[in-house]
């Protein structure tokens, strides 16, 4: 079997696709790393993102990381609507809690 070219063991070099941009408005996009920033980058593209946005970090990053990733991180960094369709599409049954004063201590401290 072919390996799949976005694998991120595999490409260490790769910089984000372009369409990516409107997703990561606020941070320096030529600066960002798939592999180093990927919590960030994957929040945002459930969040914000479109099924390309989708498609193309379930092929990089693998959906089995993907998912690990997502439940590890607290449901308050995820829009509502946006965590019910990730969830239904990764097969994600239970999430991180952390309670919105958990929340705000952590952003303070930070």
């Amino acid at each position: 079997m072919k390996p799949d070219k976005y694998m991120e063991s595999e490409n260490k070099n790769l910089k984000l696709p372009s369409f990516f941009k409107p997703l990561l408005w606020s941070y320096n996009f030529f600066l960002i790393d798939p592999k180093k920033n990927k919590k960030r980058i994957i929040i945002n593209t459930v969040n914000y993102g479109r099924w390309k946005h989708l498609q193309w970090i379930v092929k990089f990053y693998g959906r089995n990381k993907l998912k690990k990733i997502i439940e590890e991180t607290p449901e308050t960094e995820f829009r509502v609507p946006a965590l019910k369709l990730v969830s239904l599409l990764l097969g994600i049954k239970k999430m991180k809690y952390a309670s919105r004063s958990d929340y705000i201590k952590r952003q303070n401290n930070s």
